[in-house]
């Protein structure tokens, strides 16, 4: 198998799927010329000029994922993991290129869960004139950098690493503005927790909790990935392109430094919850228990005087009633001043 631009060959699409969208890509020729959407028959002529190419595939349409195989001749199984939507977050070294899979994430726009998390995978194929991007549908990192590229072609002229640091980079930020929100849900958790006490804020601590450890659970294989980007020596990433990839992986670090901290304000909140729902329960039992010891004279003195006996003391004395009931009243106040003496109340 190969995989230099000299061997690649075009494809027309295919005649059964004639409405299909041709993908999009950029073009920058030695000579500092610009081409932009190029025919998908054209792209072999494009890489074998040396000039830096950007195509950017999307995986639902046959008719684009086919030149993945048939013009780009990459290798089978990075292909298989284009089609995968649960492909591990990884980077790969093939013949004449280098695989990396990286998955963005959003806050979803479609369901009504304030907490519920979109994801997407996103495949680059760097070779040395050329980057390859392949996701299922729209993404918004690759729709931003290919407006900035659109905006700017020249850009290409630094290198086809330069055009797939900034899609890393504005996938890996993407992270951000969820950061943002969880720090918003927090603050709103802990006001709720410690001012008013709402009790329906536990189900939504859980809710925040795990968003924070799923954002957690899809950045770390993103942190082993740019640290291969950043230190590991390829001949397709030059020393001075890898210092750009280091600012990415300085961001991963900062945003999973960033959800320990909230994991652990999480915790926190989530024990003072606990803690304060102890309270209360101490609080009213502590409350139970004066009202129960107050009773309990009463309970004693009148079940004595109700038993059905024909003689018993003070039945017959006219102000008996109020004698035992300031009896049973003194009683009850005894007991409440022994038991705070004691710290029992």
């Amino acid at each position: 198998m190969t995989t230099t631009p000299a061997a690649l060959r075009s494809i027309d699409p295919p005649h059964d799927l004639p409405n299909e969208p041709p993908p999009r890509s950029i073009y920058r020729s030695p000579s500092g010329e610009d081409i932009i959407d190029c025919h998908p028959r054209d792209i072999a002529p494009l890489l074998a000029e040396g000039g830096s190419l950007w195509v950017d595939i999307d995986s639902t349409v046959r008719s684009q994922h086919a030149m993945l195989e048939k013009v780009f001749h990459f290798h089978p199984l990075a292909i298989d993991d284009t089609l995968n939507p649960h492909s591990r977050v990884k980077l790969e070294e093939y013949d004449g290129f280098l695989f990396v899979i990286i998955r963005g994430v959003a806050l979803a726009a479609s369901t009504d869960d304030p907490y519920d998390l979109e994801t997407k995978e996103l495949y680059c194929f760097l070779g040395p004139h050329f980057l390859v991007t392949v996701h299922a549908g729209p993404m918004a990192s690759v729709d931003r950098v290919a407006e900035q590229l659109r905006r700017s072609p020249d850009l290409l002229a630094r290198g086809v690493e330069r055009a797939l640091h900034a899609i890393l980079d504005d996938t890996i930020d993407s992270f951000f503005p969820i950061m943002q929100q969880i720090d918003e849900f927090i603050d709103g958790l802990e006001e709720r927790v410690f001012v008013n006490f709402d009790e329906t804020a536990l189900r939504d601590l859980f809710h925040v909790k795990r968003l924070v450890l799923s954002l957690r659970r899809y950045l770390q294989p993103s942190r082993e990935v740019m640290n291969v980007l950043t230190n590991r020596p390829s001949t397709l990433l030059t020393a001075d392109v890898q210092i750009y990839f280091r600012d990415i992986y300085d961001h991963v670090l900062r945003i999973n430094d960033a959800l320990d901290t909230y994991r652990d304000l999480l915790s926190s909140t989530m024990d003072a919850y606990l803690t304060q729902v102890s309270n209360r329960l101490g609080a009213t039992t502590k409350a139970l228990s004066v009202v129960a010891t107050m009773s309990l004279p009463f309970v004693v003195v009148s079940g004595m005087w109700g038993m059905n006996f024909l003689t018993i003391p003070l039945s017959g004395w006219p102000h008996g009633f109020w004698v035992l009931l300031f009896v049973q009243l003194g009683l009850g106040g005894l007991l409440l001043l022994y038991l705070r003496r004691r710290r029992l109340l």
